[in-house]
Formats: structure tokens, C-alpha cells, sequence
């Protein structure tokens, strides 16, 4: 493996812009690929470019197939904008983690700060949502950190809805690179994630009023373990400029939210690819 010709910074971890483009992309929860999917990497770019380059910059399209909601058994396609900043190894806007600062940061780890979003849910996306209401878009300010212990890296997470979901969550990741040159790197990964009761409720509960609009049971969900899953990042550089980027993950839902009467479906399967062009 030539990891010392591998460029991480031109684009790792591509989420979807949603918020800038919503004629590409409907109003949901972004996809719940494990938390670690979208930055996969970063945190080892002072390994392997020295110097950082001053600036990074990426822009292209992706095609998601997700879950039509959380706890959803029906599959849709999405398409949506993949843009990518990053500014040394300091400051970023990664549509996967937010708009952030790195407040400490060096080759075995980085814990900062960023504002991401969460676009809420539309009752009109699926049948099972009718009478559900809308959960409207939330800001979501979030603390990070990573470790590294090569080739294994430690993340965990934790955000806060101002909003909309108005709830916690808190994620535990860990991933490894798998297998890598100067042309790919494959990364796997394993995540478990942790809601406090107000997010439960927004997406797994199921009030009395909500009852009486809809055709499922009352339901009030308490807080705790949401889900768990495993995921794969494999990233193609094509060329000097273009990446082509493959995200897979398999999400099962634990506790409360695997026992809503709104989870038709306890696993979760997701993919993505996207196609970027780097500056």
C-alpha cells in the first residue's frame, strides 16, 4: 500500500447538502449511516499530507437509496448536491459534519465543535406517517473527538436538536482502514447511537391526539440505545481530479425505537455514491 500518495483531504465524507438544494432533495432525517461514515479519514490527513495543503475543496452529486423514514421498510432514491471544505486542519463545511472548527487538533487525534441540521420529517412521505404531523428542520450544534491508534480510530459524538427534534444523541463509533493505495482506500466500521426521551418521542412516539389521527396505537418511548449497525466507505480516485465515493451501512433498530408501532422495519439498509470533482 502507498498511503503516502493518498490525498484524504481532497474529499472524504460526502453528505447531502439538502438545506441549499431542496428541489434535489426531500425534507427527511438525514440517512443514518453510522456517524463515523462522514468524516471517514480525516482525522489521518497530517499522516499522510505534509504539509496540509492550505485549502481542499470538492463538489459533484450523489444518489442515495435510504429508508423513506427511521423505522421505515420502503426505500427511496435521493439525489443531492456532495460539497466538501476544508481549511488546513483547522476549519471545515462537510455536509456530512456540519460547518466546524478543530479546537485541538494533531497526526493522533482532533475534538472540536460544528453545526450541522436535521431536516425533520414530512407525514406525506409515507403512508405510515398520516396523521403523524411534520417534525420540522433543527439546528444541530455538536461536540466531537477522535483518536487515532492506527490503523483503528476512536470517534464519539454528541449533538443537540434546537428544533424540531429538540432531543440529544450521542454516538460511539470505531472504524479501521481496511486496504488502500495511491488510487483507493476502503474503510469499516462499527457505530452505536443513544437518544435522550424528547427525540425518542419525536420520531418513535405516537401521541394520544396522533393516535386518534392515525390508525397506530399510543405509544411514549423513553430514552436510551437507539441503534446500532456496521458500514463500509470505499473511495476510487479516478483520476488527479475526480473521486468517486460508496457508502453501504446496515442500521438495526434497539429499544424503544425497534418497538414503535411506526418501525415496520428494525433493519435499516442505506447506500450512496457519489461522483465529485476536486480543486
Amino acid at each position: 500500500m502507498v498511503w503516502s500518495a493518498f490525498p484524504f483531504a481532497r474529499v472524504l465524507g460526502f453528505g447531502a447538502l439538502c438545506l441549499l438544494a431542496p428541489a434535489l432533495a426531500p425534507a427527511q432525517t438525514p440517512a443514518p449511516f453510522g456517524e463515523w461514515q462522514y468524516s471517514a479519514g480525516v482525522v489521518l490527513r497530517p499522516r499522510f499530507e505534509d504539509p496540509l495543503p492550505d485549502w481542499d475543496a470538492s463538489v459533484g452529486l450523489a444518489e442515495a437509496l435510504l429508508p423513506r423514514y427511521p423505522g421505515s421498510g420502503q426505500l427511496h432514491g435521493q439525489l443531492s448536491p456532495a460539497v466538501d471544505v476544508y481549511y488546513k486542519d483547522i476549519a471545515f463545511l462537510s455536509m456530512g459534519e456540519g460547518l466546524g472548527i478543530n479546537l485541538l487538533h494533531d497526526a493522533n487525534y482532533r475534538a472540536g465543535v460544528s453545526v450541522g441540521y436535521d431536516l425533520g420529517r414530512d407525514q406525506h412521505n409515507a403512508r405510515a406517517l398520516q396523521g403523524m404531523g411534520n417534525i420540522g428542520v433543527a439546528a444541530e450544534p455538536k461536540l466531537f473527538g477522535e483518536v487515532v491508534l492506527f490503523p483503528l480510530v476512536l470517534r464519539a459524538a454528541l449533538r443537540r436538536g434546537i428544533g424540531g427534534n429538540d432531543g440529544w444523541v450521542g454516538d460511539l463509533s470505531a472504524y479501521s482502514v481496511i486496504a488502500g493505495s495511491s488510487r483507493y482506500a476502503l474503510f469499516a466500521g462499527l457505530t452505536a447511537s443513544a437518544a435522550d426521551q424528547s427525540f425518542q418521542r419525536r420520531f418513535f412516539g405516537v401521541t394520544p391526539l396522533q393516535a386518534e389521527r392515525s390508525f397506530h396505537p399510543a405509544f411514549n418511548p423513553g430514552g436510551g440505545l437507539e441503534s446500532a449497525g456496521v458500514g463500509t466507505n470505499l473511495l476510487w480516485f479516478c483520476s488527479d481530479h475526480w473521486l468517486v465515493t460508496t457508502e453501504a451501512a446496515a442500521q438495526r433498530l434497539l429499544g424503544d425505537a425497534q418497538r414503535s408501532p411506526l418501525s415496520n422495519d428494525n433493519l435499516q439498509l442505506l447506500w450512496r455514491t457519489s461522483i465529485a470533482y476536486q480543486f
